[in-house]
């Protein structure tokens, strides 16, 4: 049904909506007065082949001006509110008992499995390799252990995969082509390219000489054209940048000595830097407690931002940090400005590694503090809250509603080998819309640590799968904090039962799954109840490569909307690669706080 309102009852009706003195202005015998008067051009909306069972009510709204579409979008939107989820709802479970190799790196891969990998030169790990597989370590023992795994998250299979080079606290993410670009590690593995496809026969692809320079416990970004950028690690003070599916490739390395000004000496505390590419196509680096904005083609640094008091937010100090949702519209332009935030909570202060090192040990409480940033906003201060409760070297994951999710860590100490107490079971729920006193929530709690070299990733159905746990330099399991076999789901409050009746289901075989930047694309869905835009968010979400606390590579969209009925809803595909860069995404349809399944996506 198309309403044709003219300009002075539009400017009625949201004053009616939008005003906290609405009852006083306007009364619903008033409006209603004043709408009967309206012509209506009624047109009739045809169902989908699939979509018989839903009655013949559903209607579009469309307006004369985009006047009312600007308010149903964007920072601005009227919607209607989220429904009410009780937080005691989420839960726990385990999916597999013994899996055989420790989580210290995760990835979510494009065929719904997810990879796991560990060290491979500090001894055995829990599962027997292929023989044919038996390597020499760089001490000359023989290793027929398997460091590395694919798991499927619905059945609980494992399957080894066969690592030569070293990728102990190395860095990843996904490529334009959905492979798997694994970089950097130790010892023989210091400058390596591991590469996997996503298959259920393949194995790495390695290279041992790519890298410029040793990356161990670097940080990875894909940039706008699908390049990738390979920030830090210790003792490299610079960053390079690389295409992606290749193990050789012309050098290009760029100083930073960033890096070597946040290093507080021995102890570090900026290893693992957090890094962002922005929506105008540079890139955020936060390292220590500082942060920076740099030209990634140049090196240059094209602004400073405020230093983050409070302690050490990096490795082995270990906060969390994400860069919150990305916001568009029908509307948005390459070029227009879309607000980036950043999130960076936990950590611990500046010199506590060192209290955790030495006799009689000590470990100090972990930050309970967050420091939320504009990045792109010139003259941005932090804006500083406060969690339920300390936090270091958890997981910061964006859940496919926009909220976020604070998981696994400890309440104090740092990273590094034994050096933490207090488990934190908790998991915190992080909604970036609410006001700032109602933005935390506490969850179910795990009955399981979850500490150093720990790892998650959500999931296609909205879980966060959860694994590892290594404490100890070789597999401990009769230590006070043993390395964990198992792994674990987590299911958020909006899987509760209750739930399962405003759940969207996408359908896949009528939906588009190719996108080109800045065309429209249609999403075929099956939901019961009657919506309209403000109902429905669709979110756009690259699995990132987690380890050590931060997920490397983690941005969501949430997408401009055209049209939106209970059986398609007509989106607008970001502008272009500085909001998204190419590659596969999982596309969420969320109404009212309830995300559907995850659809795999590739834009190009």
């Amino acid at each position: 049904m198309m309403v044709v309102m003219p300009a002075h009852w539009r400017s009625l009706l949201l004053l009616s909506m939008a005003s906290p003195m609405a009852p006083s202005i306007i009364s619903l015998k008033s409006l209603i007065i004043f709408l009967l008067p309206m012509s209506f051009v009624c047109t009739a909306s045809s169902k989908p082949p699939f979509a018989k069972h839903i009655p013949d009510k559903n209607v579009v709204l469309k307006f004369d001006t985009d006047f009312f579409q600007n308010n149903v979008e964007g920072p601005n939107a009227i919607q209607k509110p989220d429904l009410d989820m009780d937080y005691s709802a989420s839960y726990w479970e385990v999916v597999k008992e013994f899996v055989g190799v420790s989580a210290m790196h995760m990835q979510l891969m494009i065929n719904n499995k997810v990879v796991f990998y560990d060290t491979t030169n500090l001894g055995p790990s829990a599962l027997r390799h292929n023989p044919e597989w038996c390597r020499k370590l760089p001490n000359g023992r023989t290793d027929c252990w398997a460091h590395g795994i694919t798991f499927d998250p619905n059945s609980g299979d494992v399957r080894t995969l066969k690592i030569n080079l070293n990728p102990w606290c190395s860095s990843g993410g996904l490529s334009t082509s959905g492979k798997l670009i694994s970089t950097g590690g130790s010892d023989e593995g210091s400058r390596s390219i591991r590469i996997l496809e996503p298959c259920d026969t393949c194995d790495f692809h390695e290279g041992g000489t790519g890298l410029s320079t040793f990356r161990w416990y670097a940080s990875q970004q894909m940039l706008e054209n699908g390049d990738i950028m390979l920030v830090g690690g210790r003792g490299a003070y610079n960053y390079e940048i690389f295409p992606p599916d290749q193990l050789k490739f012309p050098i290009q390395q760029f100083g930073l000595p960033f890096l070597m000004d946040t290093t507080d000496g021995y102890l570090e505390n900026n290893l693992y830097p957090f890094v962002y590419l922005l929506p105008d196509g540079t890139v955020f680096v936060f390292a220590n407690d500082r942060s920076v904005i740099i030209n990634p083609r140049t090196g240059d640094v094209v602004r400073e931002l405020p230093k983050l008091p409070g302690g050490s937010r990096n490795y082995p100090a270990s906060g969390q940090s994400a860069l919150l949702p990305l916001k568009l519209t029908s509307n948005t332009n390459d070029g227009d400005f879309v607000k980036a935030e950043v999130l960076v909570c936990g950590g611990n202060s500046h010199d506590a590694f060192k209290y955790t090192e030495k006799a009689p040990r000590k470990f100090p409480p972990a930050l309970k503090d967050c420091g939320r940033i504009v990045a792109n906003q010139e003259g941005a201060e932090w804006d500083i809250e406060e969690m339920p409760s300390g936090r270091v070297m958890g997981d910061m994951l964006i859940l496919p509603t926009g909220d976020l999710l604070l998981i696994n860590g400890a309440k104090a100490g740092t990273s590094a080998w034994d050096a933490a107490e207090e488990p934190n079971f908790t998991p915190v729920l992080y909604s970036p819309e609410k006001p700032k006193w109602q933005r935390f929530n506490e969850l179910k709690s795990s009955q399981i640590p979850r500490m150093y070299h720990s790892s998650s990733a959500v999931l296609p159905d909205g879980k966060v799968l959860v694994a590892g746990s290594n404490t100890h330099a070789t597999y401990d399991f009769k230590a006070k904090y043993p390395t964990e076999m198992k792994v674990e789901k987590f299911a958020p409050p909006y899987l509760a039962a209750e739930m399962a009746q405003f759940r969207p289901q996408i359908m896949e075989e009528f939906s588009d799954k190719q996108l080109t930047y800045g065309q429209n694309f249609k999403v075929y869905i099956n939901l019961t109840a009657e919506v309209g835009m403000g109902d429905i968010k669709v979110t756009m979400y690259p699995p990132p490569f987690t380890t050590h606390g931060f997920s490397q590579g983690q941005r969501l969209l949430i997408l401009g909307l055209n049209e939106v009925t209970n059986t398609v809803i007509s989106v607008m595909a970001p502008p272009s690669g500085k909001l998204a860069p190419p590659g596969y995404y999982l596309i969420f349809v969320v109404h009212r706080g309830v995300p559907s399944n995850g659809m795999w996506v590739q834009i190009q």
